[in-house]
């Protein structure tokens, strides 16, 4: 610690410090978790790429979850959807 320096960065008080994740890709990635959880044997969910950030992004964001959740999940994409359905 140097001396005589004023602070460059605030503080909070540990108790007002934010605790879990609640990334960007949170909200898609409970809708898809709610959406699976709903689905067919043999169905998969069919959502339009132009209504997500960047599937790559959403995978992970969805990996993380489902890894979590203790779920398998398997994904596959083409030029204008992302599939996801329940691996067993």
């Amino acid at each position: 610690m140097v001396s005589g320096r004023k602070s460059r960065f605030g503080s909070v008080l540990q108790v007002d410090v934010p605790h879990g994740r609640n990334g960007k890709h949170k909200e898609i990635v409970t809708d898809i978790l709610n959406d699976l959880a709903q689905l067919k044997d043999g169905s998969a969910l069919k959502i339009p790429l132009k209504d997500i950030d960047a599937k790559e992004k959403i995978r992970s964001a969805l990996n993380r979850a489902t890894r979590k959740a203790k779920m398998t999940v398997a994904t596959a994409a083409d030029a204008e959807f992302l599939y996801i359905w329940i691996s067993k």
